[in-house]
């Protein structure tokens, strides 16, 4: 028995190679690759995908899982090795129904699809990028269609980001965040604005880069195995626990969007550094789910990030660097305006009080394609119908509206809702962690970072994919994912900015 377990790990770490090989591929198509090299690139993508498809979804890994559930039944259940077949079944029961046809034509056309988008929102042309979209949607309702009969349509593509969660669990959550965000966000646009007209200057790219290096090895960041580089929408990507990627972007004129976005994907790659290392070349090896990885991005950018315990340490050093802008900027003022709270057109700048409500959004309309209640040539127009309901805003073109995420290029309907998920799992983590670790606040206002890391180290990072999402937030909270303890952060943070408590 202990053979077929290393012939098993033996070829998941074949297909672990495969797939890190492809991220390699994709990760250089976002950030060196020439724009002539889209379609060979799609096609090297399809290649490396099939191939992966056809080694995990092989009769010798079927054989494999049933041949070792004896020998697991007889493992403690928390087991690497239990969890590993556990996790492994779950996945090759779902892929083994999707064809190798579809897998490669997936790949090929996200991957074309993907310098549509760039050029379309170059160009504020949607048409440009609407049969690519059309052809994305049209092979994920194909994907759907593999695993009828199904709750929801949108089920089997959740469940790819977030499994074992539904779509009428997720419509259940947001049902209970919308009206107390909105109506949070109505007291606040009643109170006199707070002026943030110092951050909106051409502050100097290298700087801002420099600055968010330093904040992320601070957190943790482990530059023998990871980098930073620059691309069009930022994100991280992971060949393994020794090599962690991250991608930021400067905004002409928004003087900490680039060290937001840093601290950001920082989060997720201490994620992502932070597996067992028993977990190497294993399913295991990747995160919980979407909405937990997300919740580590969120945690370190918002609540460590925009904390007014994280600027008094470093907003003088801050302040000296740009002082063309902030020499005359107290501290208080500055931390109101990271803070401040504005309907916006741009989900990724969102503040927290408006950010579900673009999720929610986007939810909405994936769920409309995918049940053909709404054509993609009508995605422009529904989606300023409800940016206008839920925002109050009409976006002056697709570039700032329809166009701006790089999701649907790539595919990943399914996709958004694991965002808003991840803020409410971030304050449940931070919530847990303080009462765990007494002295948090100070710890960060001196600049200390390790006991937080340390903290999610030992309560969600080093547990990778072992557990479902739902029971490793209740392992690490005592709760499974509840909206409730954001929508009290929400409250007391912005009340206090606002002046909104009693």
């Amino acid at each position: 028995m202990v053979d077929k377990l290393n012939r098993f790990k033996e070829l998941l770490a074949e297909v672990f190679d495969l797939n890190a090989a492809a991220a390699l591929l994709g990760w250089d198509e976002q950030t060196y690759m020439p724009k002539g090299g889209a379609e060979e690139r799609g096609e090297a993508l399809a290649t490396l995908s099939r191939l992966a498809h056809i080694r995990f979804t092989s009769d010798e890994v079927g054989a494999l899982i049933d041949d070792l559930k004896p020998m697991v039944a007889q493992l403690d259940p928390d087991s690497d090795d239990a969890r590993l077949v556990r996790v492994v079944e779950r996945q090759y029961r779902k892929l083994v129904k999707v064809p190798e046809r579809w897998v490669s034509e997936f790949a090929r056309a996200t991957s074309v699809a993907h310098h549509a988008w760039i050029e379309a929102r170059g160009r504020k042309d949607f048409k440009h990028f609407q049969p690519y979209l059309e052809k994305n949607v049209e092979l994920r309702r194909e994907y759907a269609g593999f695993f009828a009969p199904y709750q929801h349509v949108y089920d089997p593509l959740l469940d790819d980001h977030e499994p074992g969660l539904t779509t009428a669990e997720v419509q259940a959550i947001f049902d209970q965040l919308r009206p107390q965000q909105v109506a949070l966000i109505r007291e606040i646009a009643a109170r006199p604005p707070v002026d943030d007209s110092f951050l909106r200057k051409p502050y100097p790219e290298q700087p801002q880069w420099d600055f968010g290096v330093e904040v992320i090895t601070r957190f943790g960041f482990d530059w023998n195995r990871g980098r930073q580089d620059k691309s069009a929408h930022p994100f991280t990507t992971s060949f393994g626990l020794g090599d962690v990627r991250i991608t930021t972007r400067f905004e002409e004129h928004l003087g900490t969007a680039a060290l937001l976005s840093t601290m950001h994907e920082g989060g997720h790659a201490l994620y992502d550094q932070g597996y067992a290392p028993s977990l190497r070349r294993t399913p295991l090896a990747s995160g919980a789910s979407y909405a937990v990885h997300e919740s580590q991005s969120r945690l370190w950018e918002n609540l460590v990030g925009r904390s007014h315990e994280f600027w008094e340490h470093f907003y003088p050093r801050f302040q000296a660097i740009f002082s063309t802008y902030l020499g005359n900027v107290s501290l208080e003022q500055f931390y109101r305006a990271i803070n401040k709270v504005e309907p916006s057109l741009i989900r990724v700048n969102a503040d927290e009080a408006t950010y579900n409500l673009h999720i929610m959004l986007r939810m909405e309309l994936e769920i409309a394609l995918m049940e053909g209640s709404l054509s993609v040539a009508d995605l422009p127009e529904a989606w300023n119908e409800r940016m206008r309901d839920y925002l109050g805003l009409t976006p002056p073109d697709v570039a700032l509206g329809v166009l701006q995420d790089v999701h649907w290029s790539g595919g990943s309907i399914g996709y958004f809702p694991t965002y808003a998920l991840g803020n409410l799992i971030s304050v449940q983590l931070w919530e847990k962690a303080q009462a765990d670790i007494p002295d948090l606040r100070d710890q960060i206002r001196q600049g200390r970072f390790d006991g937080l890391l340390g903290w999610l180290r030992e309560n969600v990072h080093r547990h990778g994919a072992k557990f479902e999402p739902q029971e490793l937030v209740e392992r690490a909270t005592g709760s499974k994912i509840d909206p409730q303890p954001y929508l009290r952060y929400l409250r007391n943070k912005f009340g206090q900015i606002y002046g909104l408590l009693a």
